[in-house]
């Protein structure tokens, strides 16, 4: 048995979190037009459910990335390997996150790292320099920490 994950995460702004991870990742942007298309032509889908985003037919609440090299269901666009689902939610973030992501670059490339992210969008919160480790604790365009090693 092969286990497919999706690591999901709460937002205000699915596609414009796809974008920011999608390019902090090199994930590509996972495209459910064709499902959208098909669901459409069968009369499944409510109204206002759908948006556009970089030219094609989307998901108004949800948006997802996928890693490059993992397949995917040509069908419905979506990933069928490593992959992050935003959804919206009414709420924004209040407190600190309970999971975040570690992307791990190497001392050597962290400090140019953390400017292409931060030109991407992403605030630096603060250095750590302890024994275990060096890292960079960030935050995404929504508030979510992640960190830079």
């Amino acid at each position: 048995m092969t286990l497919h994950w999706k690591l999901v995460i709460d937002t205000s702004d699915p596609h414009a979190q796809a974008d920011f991870w999608a390019a902090a990742l090199g994930y590509e942007l996972e495209d459910h037009s064709t499902l959208i298309e098909r669901l459409r032509g069968y009369g499944q889908l409510p109204d206002g459910s759908t948006t556009q985003s970089h030219g094609r037919d989307a998901w108004l609440d949800y948006a997802a990335v996928r890693h490059p090299d993992d397949p995917f269901d040509k069908d419905s666009g979506m990933g069928l390997g490593r992959r992050l689902l935003f959804q919206r939610v009414p709420e924004g973030k209040t407190t600190k996150n309970r999971l975040h992501l570690d992307l791990d670059v190497g001392d050597e490339h962290r400090e140019a790292e953390v400017a292409r992210l931060e030109g991407l969008g992403a605030s630096v919160l603060y250095h750590v320099n302890e024994p275990i480790g060096v890292w960079t604790t960030m935050s995404d365009p929504e508030g979510n920490e992640f960190c830079v090693g």
